[in-house]
């Protein structure tokens, strides 16, 4: 890739939706404003759950035809939100969703969680060095939640940090590149907590019966643990329009949505971060390039 913009981040996902979800406003955002936004998403959600009736034929247990569909989505999700890069890991194909921990499809042939680490970093080490990110956003060691594929989307993506800047590892992958800044996706937990008891208060407003529990949102932290909110207000029907492109497997009511679980959750348009490598600024950061050199 020549003629790289001045800004660019990168961010890894394990499945289709969980950017949108995630960081959708800040993708909009910084898609806006000229920044090179390259998302790898590492799985096509094979094993997910479809929540319209019309689709449940796609499922894994059926036709097993979702995973080409649910790109479908992403490429949808994408082009609302702007991005123009996004790629899978490896190829399409080249990973399949593990289904949820402790299930047999966590050991099926060509699952994600039991990938070879170093073989999938090596394909998103190939990224790295084509796009140079300054900034990278994934999971935290927990994957936010437990799911395998979002622990093993926060294992790869850590260690092709760490091979992409070696130039001793795969030279034919391109020019060594180190990535200034890694972040992990969090939500501060009295912002879930204030935001799911407005929830409580509205629920019958809803097309939802029921609230899901602030510890379903992946990544809630303490106030404390949070470096940078990314304010995304004025991108927020982008957000909201990417999340309805995946829609078999949410369901938007702005601004709450629901996953198959019918369970009810606020869409959150401030997203919040953890820096855990690079400088960090006084203060809560509102940027994720602060300090970045143009």
């Amino acid at each position: 890739m020549t003629d790289l913009p001045s800004r660019r981040l990168l961010l890894v996902h394990a499945h289709p939706d969980d950017e949108s979800i995630n960081n959708g406003a800040t993708m909009a955002k910084y898609a806006a404003e000229g920044a090179q936004v390259t998302l790898v998403t590492c799985t096509l959600g094979e094993e997910g759950e479809v929540i319209p009736p019309g689709l449940a034929h796609l499922a894994p247990d059926r036709d097993d035809a979702l995973g080409p569909y649910r790109a479908d989505e992403l490429a949808a999700a994408m082009a609302r939100l702007g991005v123009r890069d996004h790629r899978l890991l490896g190829g399409a194909g080249r990973y399949r969703d593990s289904g949820m921990m402790g299930t047999e499809q966590n050991r099926r042939p060509g699952a994600f969680w039991s990938a070879d680490l170093d073989e999938a970093a090596g394909h998103l080490v190939a990224v790295v060095r084509e796009v140079r990110p300054q900034v990278l956003v994934t999971y935290d060691p927990d994957g936010g939640y437990g799911h395998p594929d979002h622990i093993q989307a926060h294992r790869v993506a850590m260690r092709a940090a760490e091979l992409a800047a070696d130039p001793g590892f795969r030279p034919d992958l391109g020019t060594a590149w180190e990535i200034g800044r890694i972040y992990w996706n969090r939500m501060p937990r009295p912002v879930a907590e204030a935001a799911f008891a407005r929830l409580r208060e509205e629920i019958d407003a809803t097309p939802f019966t029921k609230v899901a529990a602030v510890d379903d949102v992946p990544g809630v932290v303490d106030e404390s643990v949070i470096t940078t909110e990314i304010d995304g207000s004025e991108f927020a029907a982008a957000k909201a329009s990417a999340m309805r492109a995946h829609a078999t497997q949410i369901e938007v009511a702005e601004p709450w949505f629901a996953l198959s679980n019918n369970l009810a959750q606020p869409l959150f348009t401030t997203e919040y971060y953890e820096l855990v490598r690079g400088a960090s600024a006084d203060g809560r950061e509102t940027d994720l390039f602060q300090g970045v050199a143009s």
